[in-house]
């Protein structure tokens, strides 16, 4: 297969082929309403909430049961899942639930973010690249046309005066260009090392990974690049949420715990999910206690991968459930002026400020958060950008 039908067969003309799959499957799910917890996700950190909840008890403590959550290989087959109704919980790159729900019309919702920061932009050391402005004529891959990784690469190109393309390696780059292309994220280090690569954005812990397997050095960590930002959400069936309040809101409460839970116990929750205990994330403990923990390195701060540690007192991956509606509002902004392989078409007509109130359901999120923060909470934000 070559390189341009492998873009197509793996980003968004998969992603709508599992779109109609799952609901031509889900015909025979909507006759009843199953109470267990049935979790999807892939094996990145932004699962972490879920997993936690699940794995020390907290949906228990909530009065539900929960199946141990099924670990897919890729956003397609998890988007074909949860459509179909084999799961009510998943996690998904924040633009795909927007994408299903006003270019699909699938009825879907995000009644909490899973966490924010969590993903790093890599480069390999064939590269003589210290800076982003050093980017040019390099290839670069994303984990999804339909995410904030593409989102942000692009933007931080921009600004750094480079364009992003997207088109075969056959074809020569101009200086000032950079090739995007799709790769999963369990690929891209090897792609990496191999030199089919020059480099990747994605969600830890393959960042750490790639530093410690594959020599792969940190250029600028995303939430160095924009404070705090939502990647991956919480995604569950609107019939669901509005029809089934009290469980929706023992789900919201358990995951809300689970991420105060991981923010004090970061440690704790490397150890619990890697290799070392559940496995859940099928890395060992060094790896996922990087990608955790790992963000005051004199070398980051040399290169400025993390220049506004300081100021922003933020890690490399936070978790702040509440899905601020600037945040969202910006999303969908930008999706429409991003670069993908697939048409957008359906975004010329949304209003972000309306559109957040339909993607989004606050309900169960403002009620967790109000009930199990020690702090009162503020439901507003600036959204603070350093490209």
């Amino acid at each position: 297969m070559d390189r341009r039908s492998f873009i197509k067969n793996t980003s968004l003309l998969s992603l709508t082929a599992a779109l109609h799959s799952g609901l031509n499957l889900r015909a025979d799910t909507e006759k009843y309403f199953d109470e267990t917890v049935k979790i999807g996700y892939l094996p990145i950190t932004d699962a972490n909430a879920l997993l936690i909840a699940h794995q020390i008890g907290l949906f228990k403590e909530e009065g539900l049961k929960s199946d141990k959550p099924t670990l897919m290989r890729g956003w397609s087959p998890l988007v074909e899942a949860f459509t179909a109704k084999k799961f009510n919980v998943v996690h998904l790159l924040k633009p795909i639930p927007i994408w299903m729900k006003f270019a699909n019309n699938i009825p879907v919702k995000i009644p909490a973010c899973a966490h924010t920061n969590g993903s790093a932009l890599v480069v390999g050391n064939h590269k003589n690249v210290t800076s982003v402005k050093d980017l040019g004529g390099s290839n670069l891959a994303v984990p999804y046309w339909y995410s904030m990784h593409n989102i942000i690469l692009q933007k931080l190109l921009k600004e750094n005066g480079l364009t992003s393309v997207i088109q075969d390696k056959e074809i020569p780059l101009k200086p000032n260009e950079v090739n995007l292309q799709i790769l999963p994220p369990p690929e891209m280090p090897l792609a990496l090392v191999a030199k089919k690569i020059d480099g990747y954005i994605v969600a830890e812990p393959f960042n750490s990974f790639g530093e410690l397997k594959a020599n792969a050095t940190v250029l600028r960590f995303t939430g160095d690049i924009w404070k705090n930002h939502p990647c991956c959400v919480v995604t569950m069936h609107e019939d669901v949420l509005n029809q089934q309040q009290e469980w929706s809101q023992k789900v919201i409460n358990a995951i809300v715990k689970a991420e105060l839970f991981i923010s004090e116990n970061r440690v704790e929750t490397a150890k619990i999910l890697s290799n070392e205990k559940s496995g859940l994330l099928p890395f060992d403990f060094k790896v996922v206690d990087r990608a955790m923990n790992f963000y005051d390195n004199p070398v980051y701060a040399q290169i400025g991968a993390n220049r506004n540690k300081d100021i922003w007192k933020n890690n490399r991956i936070d978790f702040d459930p509440y899905p601020y509606p600037t945040a969202t509002e910006f999303i969908i902004e930008a999706m429409k002026d991003t670069l993908v392989e697939g048409n957008l078409k359906f975004l010329d007509n949304i209003d972000p400020k309306k559109a957040v109130n339909e993607i989004i359901d606050y309900r169960y999120v403002t009620n967790a958060v109000n009930k199990f923060y020690k702090t009162s909470s503020t439901f507003s934000r600036e959204e603070k950008f350093d490209f």
